[in-house]
Parts: structure tokens; C-alpha cells; sequence
């Protein structure tokens, strides 16, 4: 029997539209219904790939007991993290703020006007290894509302308060280095053996590397490269990285990036193939360049709608196993490969008898000194039976600000590799952009069999904006710009708190929550506020208006506030500070014909600032030929015909 889930689009919700919990999505009905028979809320936030999510689903969901319960006490609501980070984000901070650690599937239960008094993850249905039974939950949570409401209506309130005071509170910048404290606390977490920072679990964060490479190139310091390069190279050769179908799965369970957490996402590819080609950029080792096209040939084959958009993620279950998809016996290797050839394959790539996950084995490459380029026709094989063996789950929903990562990754390969393919993928997807989540200097967050969100937040246009101008940067086509400055006027009029600095995540007039957060930390993808920062200062610099200038300025001002305590969570923030205290490169492209870029295409600088003009008496062109005028560090070059220069 279906409950109130089943008009709706969201992958996740679906996948509890058939649960005995009579589940409403978040709509006033549900809290009014609440309201009328004076009944708690429960809200359980999650993903259609969250594991756990998955399996307290089974456990408690499925189950007819639990089903009973929540049904005669409670009004149950379902979201979908990724269709509402509004929601996420403040219940997000409600569990942090109760238990001191959050995640998926996010419990909370709440009064119909949406105070929360308890929160928590994921139980188990019996109470089992020191954790409270969900049973045990909803019932003392039962005998509490009707015996002492009061005291869990204060204990909404006092974390409403806390969370209020904390959205509020400004203090006083000290004159630290941000920039150096940060990268002292990287190196201070390094994990010299086995890449990455800290201990397990050991999640990729591109963006922290993203910013390392930058500061190493600007101070030329070998030890911040080191660490960008020791950690992209032991993902490149662990099992997060999937050797037979490209991409990377979410994190790593252990310090070696053997044993990942399964499911794969459009954000941890697009920001891993952004830090891959930046890597190659940099230093010209063909292992990052390689990686990077490994996982954009992954997302062109398994991740892109008909229409150009890009899918949300793929499952870490299969056949109700977390990664039974992505592992091999020894014996399977011999049989789809032959004896000989599945042989070599098995020694190269970590295949054992015993097995190195669960009895089975995940491909990798942490044991060799080289990285194998002589397996392709073995890796197609493998890749080929391994579709016919399993099948995983979807997420088929579009979502405008991952998609919009993807774009600008896309941009990124093209430029230092003339990556065609690269290109044409960024095109279209920004085309199905424009057609399915836009309406005018409108943006709407996801899509999905037809039907568009009536949501759209902040950082739909800041991840939108950054890739509007990475294509321009790949393409010189001045349409992308103006779409992208039009876009930013419009998030500054919707998104800005204009009367105590930084952009809210909601519309800032919203009073849909008991607070509009305005997120600045940089988690699994850079905060909407931090990467304005850095849209602020590339339109500044690309486009020299003073209004961009000053809305930089007090963004960097807006943010520092934030970072303050702790710089090293504020990665995209101190690349945005590092690239407006050091101009980027100035190329100004002199020219009579535009189609004279043709030569120019995919020899393009991966970050600088570059603008095309018709001859002009500021920009004459040398020999009656393109010409280039190259300025950086406040010093500009001899105008030349070279492509060189570039």
C-alpha cells in the first residue's frame, strides 16, 4: 500500500513510497496534520545511495512494528538531503549540536512547528552494541511528550537559541596568516606513509589539494606539493579509484585508500577530475592527466542523461552488499581472462586467493611501484562482465549545482589537454542547464523525469557562476560571461544579508526554518559562501569592474570572520584570498576574426584571466596576426604573436 510519497520524484523518496510508514513528504499538510491531532514529527533525512540509510530502512522502516508505532504517534517526514540543503543543513546542526557528530540517515524528532528536542543517525531497530533501539526510542520518546512535554518543549528551545547565537556571533580578526596557519595544519595531519590527512576514515576533499597546489606554486613549497601529489597518487593506486570502470567511490574506510565506502557521486568525480587536471597542469606527469580522462570517460558513460545532464550517483549496494559489484575472486579473473592473462592481471593489480575485502578482492594498484597502462583490453574484458554480474542503482536526478562542478571540470581538462569530447560534454550539460533548471536569472535545484524543484539555493548559483566562467575561459565566448554576471546580480539580491556580511543558503527573506543558515565551512564540496568569495574575485579580475572589486573585498572580509578558528576547513575561501593577493596571469587576445581561436583552442592556461578584443588603439595587433599581451606580478611582457605566450 502506497503512503504519501508515491506522486513524487525524488530517487529517495521513492524508495519508501511502499514502506508500512504512512510517510508524508516536507509540506505544510504534514505539520498542520500534526498540529490538528497534536502528535510529534519525526523527520528522517537521507539519499537514495547512503548505505545506511539502506539498511535502516530495512530494519526499521519495512518492519510492520516499528511502522505501527510511528503511524498511531507520530507524523513521519521524508526529505531528500540533496533536494533540500536547507532543511539538511539546519537539522545538520541540530545532531551535531545533540550527539557532537552527524550524518546519514539523519533522526530527528521535532513539533509541528518545527523545534527540535532530539536528533541522532541511524538506530538500530533493537537496541544492540550500546546503541538505543529505535523501538525503545520512538516509545520513550511517546511517554516523554505526553508526561513531560514541557521539558522537551526547552529543550527545543535552549538549541534553538544556541543555534541562533551562533549564526549571530562576529568577533574580532586577529592579524594570523590564515593562509600559512592552514597549510601548517595540513602538514601538521599529513599522513606521510599513505597520503591524505589524518587517520581513517579519509575522505578525498579536492579542494584542500586544490588550494596546496596553488600556495605551492605561488611560494614555490615542495612540501605543500608533496602533499597534493602523495595523495592523489595513492588515491590514483587505491581501491577508491575503480581501475576497471574509471571514477572514484566516496571515501576511504582505512588510512590506505584501499576499502572505500562504495557509492560513487557526480561531486567527488567532478571536484577529483578538476584536481587531476590541475595536477597535470602543474607538473605534466601524464599519471594525473590519465586519471582525470579515466573518470570523465567513466561519467560520459554511466552518468549522463540523453540530454547532456549528468546523474546524481551510483549505489555501494548490490544484491543487498555493500560493494559486491566492485570486487573479484581469484578465480573469477581466471576464468574471464584465461589462465595466463588472468594470472599477470591478478598479480599486477592485488587479486589473491584469500582476498583483501571480505574474502573477495578490490582491484588496486597500492602494492606496485608503477602504475599499469598495458591491461586495457583486460580492464575492458573485466568492465563488460562486471555490468552483466550486478546491476546498481541510480540516482537519476539532475542537480543543477553538481552538474554545474562537472561543467567547470570539464572546462578545466579541455584547456590543458584540447580534450574535444571534454568540451562538448561541458556545452550540452550547460545547455540542459539552461533549458531544465533555469527560468530567466532563475534557477531551480534538481530535475528529474520531466519535472523540475520549485527550490532553488544558494548554491545553485555559485556553483553555476564558477562554471559559466570556466567555459567562457575554454571557449572565449563572451556569452557566458554576461550569463554568469547576470546570474551573480541575481544571487546578490536573493542570497545577500546585506546588514551583517555573507549570503544566506535560502532566500535571505525565508522564514520557512527557525534559521537560515549561512554556511561557510568547506565539507565533501566548497560552501556556497566561500566559492562567491572566489566568483567575486575571477569576475573582478576577468572583467576589471570596481563593483565586483568591493563585493570581493567584503566577502573576504565575511569570510575570515568565519575561518578564523579553524583555516584548514575553509579551503576554497584561502584559494579565493590567495588568487586576489596574487593576481592571476592578464592575456589579452587581440584579433580581427574570432574564428582566428580556433588556434588557440585547448592551449589555453588552466587558471588565468583572458580577454579577447577586436584590434583597437589600446591592443594593436602585430604583423596584421593575432596578437597576445601577457601581464603578471604587476609587470607586463612584449606583445607577441607567439602562442607560447600563453
Amino acid at each position: 500500500m502506497s503512503n504519501h510519497l508515491k506522486n513524487v520524484t525524488s530517487p529517495y523518496l521513492l524508495q519508501h513510497a511502499e514502506n508500512p510508514v504512512d510517510w508524508y513528504p516536507w509540506c505544510d499538510e504534514a505539520f498542520e496534520k500534526a498540529r490538528r491531532e497534536d502528535k510529534p514529527v519525526f523527520l528522517s533525512i537521507g539519499y537514495s545511495t547512503c548505505h545506511w540509510c539502506h539498511v535502516m530502512a530495512h530494519e526499521s522502516f519495512e518492519n510492520k512494528t516499528v511502522a505501527e508505532s510511528l503511524n498511531r504517534h507520530f507524523i513521519s517526514i521524508k526529505v531528500d538531503r540533496e533536494e533540500r540543503p536547507d532543511i539538511d543543513s539546519v537539522y545538520m546542526s541540530v545532531c551535531q549540536a545533540f550527539t557532537g557528530s552527524g550524518g546519514w540517515p539523519m533522526s530527528i524528532f521535532m513539533t509541528w512547528d518545527k523545534k527540535p528536542f532530539l536528533a541522532g543517525t541511524y538506530f538500530p531497530v533493537q537496541s544492540r552494541y550500546g546503541m538505543p533501539g529505535f523501538l525503545d526510542l520512538l516509545n520513550a520518546t511517546v511517554n516523554q511528550w505526553n508526561r513531560k512535554r514541557e521539558e522537551l518543549l526547552h529543550s527545543a528551545d535552549q538549541i534553538i537559541a544556541h543555534l541562533r547565537q551562533s549564526e549571530s556571533s562576529h568577533r574580532m580578526i586577529d592579524d594570523t596568516d590564515f593562509v600559512k596557519q592552514a597549510v601548517q595544519m595540513y602538514f601538521d595531519s599529513f599522513d606521510n606513509a599513505h597520503g591524505g590527512f589524518g587517520d581513517a576514515p579519509k575522505f578525498p576533499v579536492p579542494h584542500n589539494l586544490l588550494f596546496l597546489m596553488l600556495y605551492a606554486k605561488h611560494e614555490a613549497d615542495a612540501d605543500a606539493l608533496e602533499m597534493a601529489e602523495k595523495t592523489l597518487l595513492q588515491m590514483r593506486k587505491g581501491g577508491i579509484f575503480d581501475h576497471i570502470g574509471g571514477g572514484f567511490s566516496r571515501y576511504s574506510t582505512d588510512r590506505y585508500f584501499l576499502v572505500p565506502h562504495f557509492e560513487k557521486m557526480l561531486y567527488d568525480n567532478a571536484l577529483l577530475l578538476l584536481a587531476f587536471t590541475a595536477a597535470y597542469a602543474m607538473t605534466k606527469r601524464p599519471v594525473y592527466l590519465d586519471t582525470a580522462e579515466r573518470t570523465a570517460r567513466y561519467v560520459f558513460r554511466e552518468m549522463t542523461s540523453p540530454d547532456g545532464g549528468f546523474y546524481s550517483a551510483q549505489d555501494a549496494d548490490s544484491e543487498g552488499m555493500e560493494g559486491k559489484y566492485y570486487t573479484f575472486t581469484l578465480s573469477e579473473i581466471l576464468s574471464v581472462l584465461g589462465k595466463e592473462d588472468g594470472k599477470r592481471f591478478a598479480d599486477a593489480f592485488d587479486i589473491t586467493a584469500d582476498g583483501n575485502f571480505e574474502g573477495g578482492n578490490i582491484p588496486n594498484l597500492l602494492r606496485s611501484n608503477r602504475l599499469c597502462n598495458d591491461f586495457e583490453t583486460e580492464l575492458r574484458t573485466l568492465y563488460n562482465y562486471r555490468k552483466q554480474r550486478f546491476k546498481l542503482h541510480l540516482d537519476d536526478k539532475i542537480l543543477a549545482s553538481w552538474n554545474s562542478m562537472m561543467i567547470a571540470a570539464l572546462s578545466a581538462l579541455y584547456r590543458v589537454s584540447g580534450n574535444e569530447e571534454a568540451l562538448q560534454a561541458a556545452v550540452k550539460a550547460q545547455q540542459f542547464i539552461e533549458t531544465n533548471l533555469c527560468d530567466g536569472s532563475r534557477l531551480f535545484t534538481s530535475f528529474r523525469d520531466g519535472n523540475r524543484s520549485q527550490n532553488s539555493f544558494l548554491d545553485d548559483y555559485a556553483f553555476y557562476i564558477a562554471a559559466l566562467a570556466e567555459l567562457y575561459q575554454s571557449t572565449l565566448d563572451t556569452k557566458y560571461l554576461d550569463r554568469a554576471e547576470q546570474l551573480c546580480s541575481e544571487a546578490v539580491r536573493r542570497f545577500a544579508d546585506h546588514d551583517n556580511g555573507g549570503f544566506c543558503l535560502a532566500d535571505s527573506g525565508s522564514r520557512e526554518l527557525f534559521i537560515n543558515p549561512k554556511e561557510s565551512y568547506d565539507g565533501a564540496v566548497p560552501s556556497g559562501n566561500s566559492l562567491m568569495a572566489y566568483n567575486f574575485v575571477r569576475l573582478y579580475q576577468m572583467t576589471e569592474k570596481e563593483d565586483y572589486g568591493k563585493l570581493a573585498r567584503k566577502q573576504l572580509q565575511f569570510m575570515a570572520f568565519q575561518a578564523q578558528d579553524y583555516p584548514a576547513g575553509h579551503s576554497m575561501f584561502l584559494l579565493a584570498k590567495l588568487i586576489y593577493e596574487n593576481p592571476l596571469k592578464h592575456v589579452v587576445i587581440a584579433l580581427k576574426n574570432r574564428s582566428d581561436l580556433e588556434k588557440v583552442k585547448g592551449r589555453l592556461p588552466l587558471l588565468a584571466n583572458i580577454i579577447v578584443v577586436s584590434e583597437c588603439k589600446d591592443y594593436p595587433m602585430i604583423h596584421d596576426s593575432m596578437t597576445f599581451y601577457v601581464c603578471q606580478n604587476h609587470a607586463c611582457l612584449a606583445p607577441t604573436n607567439s602562442l607560447d605566450a600563453l
